[in-house]
């Protein structure tokens, strides 16, 4: 016999799924932060993650493709961007993660621009990465991060859509120091 322990919980609780809130926060670079609301009852939690009618925050760039990433303590994967008008929304569900986007075309007006976002598994949120600009990021928890990250296109495995430079390239400058970007630097804060 299976018990589905349904006279423990109120399941109708659920029915208010789709009118769960969500928060926006706008950074430079068009970087966005959503934070959606997380639901919790006796069973634990759940939280929409996309919707297609969240147009303020897709702006009609939706996800093709969902990939998940494990980094070790202390990883850096940087620096990359994409051509081809991709953007990348990243989701850390277990351990800390600082996200950084540089702009690094001279020709831009936003040029030398750095965005630094702090996410991890104690606070829900998910960032927009808008993929033109070079971006990457960094495990700062003592233990392995696990990234969930939706893609606006998708991965072509004969023609990447990937420019790379190194994670300590000299061009990366930081311009709150005017010297080359340190991966490290949130450690001095701490």
């Amino acid at each position: 016999m299976i018990n589905l322990y349904r006279s423990k919980y109120n399941y109708n609780k659920w029915i208010l799924f789709y009118n769960m809130a969500i928060k926006i926060q706008n950074y430079d670079l068009g970087v966005k932060i959503l934070i959606p609301e997380i639901k919790h009852d006796a069973r634990g939690y759940v939280s929409e993650v996309f919707r297609a009618d969240w147009i303020e925050f897709f702006d009609g760039t939706f996800p093709k493709q969902v990939n998940l990433s494990m980094s070790k303590p202390g990883i850096i994967r940087a620096w990359h961007r994409h051509s081809r008008n991709q953007t990348d929304y990243f989701l850390v569900k277990k351990g800390k993660m600082k996200i950084c986007i540089y702009d690094g075309d001279k020709k831009s007006n936003t040029f030398g621009k750095l965005v630094e976002v702090f996410v991890g598994d104690d606070e829900f949120k998910i960032v927009k990465v808008p993929g033109n600009f070079w971006h990457g990021t960094q495990t700062i928890s003592d233990y392995p991060s696990e990234t969930i990250y939706f893609l606006t296109n998708l991965y072509d495995y004969e023609n990447p859509d990937e420019e790379r430079l190194d994670w300590n390239d000299p061009s990366v400058i930081d311009p709150r120091t005017k010297t080359q970007y340190d991966w490290n630097s949130h450690l001095r804060s701490l």
